[in-house]
């Protein structure tokens, strides 16, 4: 696949691991279980990432344990992502996949949350995507520009997720015109209603729209409106929502907001976990995103890899979370509107 040179000098990056703690470790998960919790029900993208990777994982972990996964879904992950922090046990035998957008919703202090992104051990993350605005083919909006007169109907997935909190802070911030329809309660759902024609768009990953329904974007079906992130997409002829700030504020915002989607599909372990166990994990989650048979598997499901390191998503965190407070202050005006 794509980027197996980055992947494997990734994983061979990682600190070694003395034969001792190598010896230690493999004692220590031999014919164990390791719980991996799934912040989404079963069947969504963060469900399908887990299932690839622990399959291929279970090779790579000295003591070759077995994983067992756990769905937590709710409140858009915060109740997968509590309850882990606060009862998983400490010692390696427990992971999770939680919401990338969590960390900014504690930035945020989003209702409900009660973890400390900073306290989460971040081992690593298969994929990086981009945050993307559509429309269907048969939308009155037909481009970005159309939004500033145009009135867009938008499916919501509910309060903290990204698919909800993107149409309302771009409406708030640049002025654009999305009518966002809550009540479907996840990003599958609002996919769904797009297909019945209920609603007209949604804001939401590239990856996740392509592997909903494949080709309707290629086709024209479905119209990239722009994307969240700097630089845009050169394939869909689309621009990065970037294009239409007109402050320096404004800019920030943008991307301060879209800094979660570089966490991908994060894989934690709680707080307080042995260093040595973290980086054993941190290595073999390496190797096994370098692992031929595991990248075979990924291409036939159309899922692609782009290995972000349990270091590099620590750095993220730390920058994101060390925002400054006017600005955290008017991003939190604008996204709660």
């Amino acid at each position: 696949m794509k980027r197996f040179g980055r992947l494997l000098a990734l994983a061979l990056a990682v600190p070694m691991i003395t034969s001792t703690a190598l010896a230690q470790d493999a004692d220590f998960y031999r014919g164990k279980q390791i719980k991996a919790i799934v912040s989404t029900a079963a069947g969504g993208d963060y469900d399908n990432w887990i299932r690839l990777i622990t399959r291929h994982w279970v090779k790579h972990i000295p003591g070759a344990p077995t994983f067992v996964i756990q769905n937590m879904p709710g409140a858009g992950g915060i109740i997968a992502a509590n309850s882990f922090y606060h009862t998983a046990p400490r010692d390696g035998s427990s992971v999770a996949m939680i919401g990338r957008n969590l960390p900014f919703q504690a930035l945020m202090k989003e209702e409900g949350i009660r973890f400390d992104p900073l306290k989460f051990n971040w081992i690593g993350s298969p994929e990086v995507s981009t945050r993307v605005c559509v429309a269907m083919d048969d939308a009155p909006v037909k481009t970005a520009e159309d939004l500033f007169t145009t009135e867009l109907i938008v499916g919501g997935a509910g309060a903290g997720t990204a698919v909800s909190t993107t149409p309302r802070m771009l409406n708030s911030l640049l002025g654009m015109k999305f009518k966002l329809v809550e009540g479907y309660g996840s990003a599958t759902n609002v996919q769904l209603a797009m297909e019945r024609g209920e609603v007209k768009g949604i804001c939401q990953t590239l990856s996740s729209l392509r592997s909903f329904r494949p080709g309707w974007m290629e086709s024209g079906k479905m119209r990239v409106l722009f994307n969240m992130e700097r630089t845009p997409i050169a394939e869909f002829g689309a621009p990065s929502v970037l294009k239409f700030a007109k402050t320096a504020e404004q800019r920030q915002i943008l991307t301060i907001y879209s800094s979660s989607v570089e966490l991908g599909r994060p894989m934690v372990a709680p707080p307080d976990t042995p260093p040595a166990r973290v980086a054993l994990l941190r290595k073999s989650f390496g190797a096994t995103l370098a692992d031929a048979e595991l990248r075979a598997e990924a291409e036939k499901l159309q899922m692609e890899m782009s290995h972000v390191s349990g270091e590099e998503l620590e750095s993220l965190v730390k920058d994101l979370m060390a925002t400054s407070p006017d600005v955290l202050k008017r991003v939190n005006e604008l996204t709660r509107n």
